[in-house]
């Protein structure tokens, strides 16, 4: 039991309105005769109207993770395996994704669970309206409109796109890349879902355009009760949205915390490091700090800690410690209410 450091509700609420609970998500590449794992036992909750930030370096798994929740990912390339993904239909009805035939993830997709994807411009159909676009969504997800276009209009209007009625007869070359952007929000947001996963809305926007997209996610989510999960590597938009923050390295969730929690107590080396490498107002000239190395290819995943390589702590740790770090993956330890860690040199977690 916990208090939601925004709202202040007692969070013992959250494991009666979970949405969404990934128990032990598991992705391998397939690659001739073998498969490359690329995500091991990512295990996370969402509750009803909750924002989850998931954060990390590109290439950590981020993104196969959220687009294997809705089976985006070609059976044939990849091997998915997990202990249950489960969902709360908007009918009240549990179900395990990775369970459901096509057809019926063909209405989750869209009408339950919509993304908005990281390059619009990529994203939308170019030889199609936008209003087309929209309405195919509306007439797939909410048979009961008739005419959808009064609804795409309003949509675009919400989005705040100038002139909609307009606009629904423009292409997506037609548009700068802020507008599309709010087109992809509000084709997401036509089917009515519960979850919205976003995919580095803001990366390729300029600040100003940033600012305001993240604005009207969190107008967007007070509206609707949205649950919302954001994929970011920008950790300045994190505590501006999120409630819950999962830090993921090397396909693992390294960290998972309470947004306040987690940004002013982090306890695992990769997160100290990724908040440490954040620019600052008024810090005195100098280099940004950086984190030596690269994320490893999934064929190079060390036996052990998949960050020890790169961890600025190993150095001064004991060495029986050091080793475990090189040979044995360490578990995910709860290490104080609602915050877990994968690491042996965190208090608590070693010997465990």
């Amino acid at each position: 039991m916990e208090r939601c450091y925004i709202c202040g509700e007692i969070r013992f609420a959250r494991l009666i309105l979970s949405l969404l609970e990934v128990k032990n998500l598991s992705i391998g590449f397939r690659n001739g005769g073998r498969s490359a794992q690329v995500v091991s036992d990512v295990s996370f909750e969402l509750a009803e109207g909750e924002v989850m930030a998931l954060v990390g370096e590109s290439g950590c798994g981020k993104s196969i993770s959220c687009l294997s929740l809705t089976s985006l990912l070609s059976p044939r390339m990849t091997d998915v395996t997990s202990d249950g993904i489960i969902y709360e239909m908007r009918s009240g009805e549990k179900v395990d994704l990775s369970k459901l035939s096509g057809r019926r993830m063909r209405r989750v997709r869209g009408g339950e669970i919509a993304y908005i994807f990281q390059e619009p411009a990529a994203s939308l159909n170019p030889v199609l309206t936008v209003g087309r676009q929209i309405a195919e969504v509306i007439e797939l997800h909410r048979p009961e409109i008739d005419d959808p276009e009064p609804e795409t209009i309003r949509l675009l209007e919400q989005v705040g796109i100038p002139a909609p009625e307009t606009r629904i007869r423009a292409f997506p070359h037609e548009l700068s890349g802020g507008m599309q952007q709010r087109v992809m929000i509000a084709m997401a947001l036509a089917g009515r879902p519960r979850l919205l996963i976003a995919d580095e809305p803001t990366t390729a926007l300029d600040v100003t355009i940033q600012a305001q997209i993240l604005e009207l996610l969190k107008q967007l989510r007070a509206e609707y009760n949205l649950s919302v999960i954001l994929i970011t590597h920008n950790l300045g938009i994190v505590a501006e949205i999120a409630d819950q923050v999962a830090v993921m390295y090397a396909g693992n969730i390294v960290e998972r915390a309470a947004t306040a929690q987690l940004l002013t107590s982090p306890a695992h080396p990769y997160t100290k490091a990724l908040l440490s490498a954040v620019p600052e107002l008024g810090r005195s000239k100098g280099r940004l700090n950086t984190i030596p190395g690269v994320v490893p290819r999934p064929e190079n995943y060390p036996a052990g800690c998949r960050f020890s390589p790169r961890c600025p702590m190993l150095e001064k740790a004991d060495p029986q410690v050091r080793e475990r770090c090189g040979n044995c993956i360490p578990p995910a330890v709860g290490i104080a209410s609602g915050h877990f860690c994968r690491c042996h040199l965190v208090s608590g977690a070693f010997g465990k």
